[in-house]
């Protein structure tokens, strides 16, 4: 039996009361998408980042994606450097110049420990390239206190 937590189902959807923002920068942006890629989102509704980690970041714009699920579709938007390490968790929103690109929906571990893909559910399903997105280019994680859960 699991001793992880998420996976036991003994944490809830949305544990967290308030997590701090977290920042990055785009340090590779990307120009593909996949329909079928099948990422497989981690029961975990929360992934840490160190000071100075690389993450990926994409989009699908599944409705049923969420922790522990299967995600067909995605669009990658690049690698982001986050300087002032924090936390990600699920329920986040996602922001770019401005723009809110959607909400984390989940972690996919497929290549960690280099580095962990954060996926985003949005309704603009384009990739880096598509999107215009530059190096140096700012990324957010905001974390909002939502009454009821828009995962479903």
């Amino acid at each position: 039996m699991s001793r992880e937590p998420y996976a036991r189902g003994l944490v809830p959807e949305r544990p967290f009361v308030a997590v701090e923002e977290i920042e990055g920068e785009f340090v590779a942006v990307l120009g593909v998408s996949f329909p079928n890629r099948d990422l497989a989102l981690e029961p975990y509704g929360s992934r840490a980042f160190p000071d100075g980690s690389i993450a990926e970041v994409c989009v699908t714009d599944e409705s049923a994606a969420a922790p522990g699920k299967r995600v067909a579709r995605a669009a990658y938007l690049g690698f982001v450097r986050f300087a002032r390490g924090g936390v990600i968790a699920v329920g986040m929103e996602c922001q770019m110049e401005g723009e809110m690109v959607g909400e984390v929906v989940g972690f996919d571990g497929a290549h960690a420990p280099n580095h962990w893909n954060i996926v985003v559910r949005g309704s603009r399903f384009a990739n880096g390239a598509e999107r215009g997105i530059h190096l140096n280019e700012r990324i957010r994680f905001v974390y909002r206190l939502h009454a009821e859960s828009s995962l479903g």
